[in-house]
């Protein structure tokens, strides 16, 4: 089983950036497929990234294309998120969730593990 902790969120300015980090532990980090998610007050967890097992593969939430990137680093049992060209409908609690599998999954419920979130808060 991975135990996951997200760090580095805060506030920025819109058009800021900011880069989000998940450490695993636990588990055999190579073997799972990692996502990032959010969740807006009074709205549902939405995806926003996810990347296979090696980092080869990557997929986004149109409504980050072009702005997100996610990464892995399996010596160091890391997913990060570099998020840039940020806007104040960007602002939520992110999410990084693991799930066994060598290919990525984009839904909520394929996810088995998450972590406890880190707020983003982007203001005008």
């Amino acid at each position: 089983q991975v135990q996951l902790v997200e760090s580095g969120g805060g506030l920025v300015q819109a058009g800021g950036s900011l880069r989000l980090f998940c450490a695993a532990s636990g588990g055999t980090f190579s073997r799972y497929a990692m996502g990032w998610f959010r969740q807006a007050p009074a709205k549902e967890r939405e995806f926003v990234a996810a990347i296979n097992w090696s980092g080869g593969t990557t997929y986004y939430a149109d409504s980050v294309k072009g702005r997100f990137t996610i990464s892995r680093d399996n010596a160091k049992n890391t997913v990060y998120l570099r998020m840039n060209s940020l806007k104040p409908e960007d602002t939520a609690v992110y999410y990084c969730a693991a799930v066994p599998s060598p290919g990525l999954r984009v839904g909520v419920e394929a996810y088995a593990y998450w972590g406890q979130g880190t707020q983003v808060t982007v203001s005008s």
